[in-house]
């Protein structure tokens, strides 16, 4: 069975590059196969991650409506509707040597997402029996959980900045996915772009107030944003790159 790894927390806080860190951790550990798994409708995992992705589920969701909607219908002749959209689904799935990647994408038409979520929630029934790891990066919110799109969570990252506002919004989180019925196993808090890699007492007496389990304080590294302003995978930075170096050495002190 496959271990579900989430990310959760508000935008703007460095979710997705931690995300693209904790797939390179696990390839490198020779913890394999992987599944990326892009939930977020503003998708950039694959930019992190410095993969091509050619197609996403809301792409393909929007070429079967036009299809519906075209004088001509492409559906080859002797293939249903559900055949075509399956044959089709199946370029979503980018593979790389180490890693597979699945986007989410967003429609480009208006209104609500439940349509690609439900397409996003029947392709990873179909595919988490290949993998031993499935890293989600949720978006903003806790809609992909709230539907019940991820069938489980074994290891819930909540990622925050170094702001009171950060822990707080994490804090939200926390207790939505207690409310949900969610009990993951592990449940650990990672905090971004601290100063030298340090929070201040006020945020660590906001930490313990929420009773968050504080896994790892990151510093704010200028080597992830030389390579941002480069348009370079930032999940590439060097082994020795103080965001990295402390990602890993609390990644160590966990049994993924």
């Amino acid at each position: 069975m496959a271990k579900l790894i989430a990310l959760a927390g508000k935008g703007g806080t460095g979710k997705t590059t931690t995300g693209g860190m904790i797939i390179k951790y696990l390839a490198e550990h020779g913890k394999r196969p992987i599944l990326a798994v892009d939930a977020d409708a503003n998708s950039n995992l694959n930019e992190v991650l410095g993969m091509d992705v050619y197609t996403t589920l809301g792409d393909i969701r929007e070429d079967i409506a036009h299809a519906e909607m075209a004088e001509k219908n492409p559906i080859p002749v002797g293939m249903t509707k559900p055949e075509y959209m399956e044959l089709k689904l199946s370029d979503a799935l980018a593979e790389g040597d180490d890693y597979d990647l699945l986007v989410m994408g967003r429609t480009q038409g208006k209104g609500c997402y439940c349509y690609v979520n439900g397409i996003l929630q029947s392709q990873l029934a179909k595919y988490i029996d290949n993998y031993k790891y499935l890293v989600v990066d949720n978006e903003a919110g806790l809609e992909h959980i709230a539907r019940g799109i991820l069938p489980r969570i074994d290891v819930l990252f909540l990622v925050s900045d170094c702001s009171r506002r950060g822990i707080e919004a994490v804090a939200r989180i926390a207790e939505m996915v207690k409310e949900l019925g969610l009990y993951p196993p592990v449940v650990k808090l990672i905090v971004n772009r601290a100063p030298g890699g340090k929070i201040n007492e006020g945020i660590q007496n906001a930490i313990k107030e929420h009773g968050l389990d504080l896994l790892a304080v990151l510093p704010h590294d200028e080597t992830i944003y030389e390579l941002d302003s480069e348009g370079k995978p930032t999940a590439d930075i060097p082994a020795d790159a103080p965001f990295k170096k402390a990602l890993y050495d609390a990644l160590d002190t966990l049994e993924l």
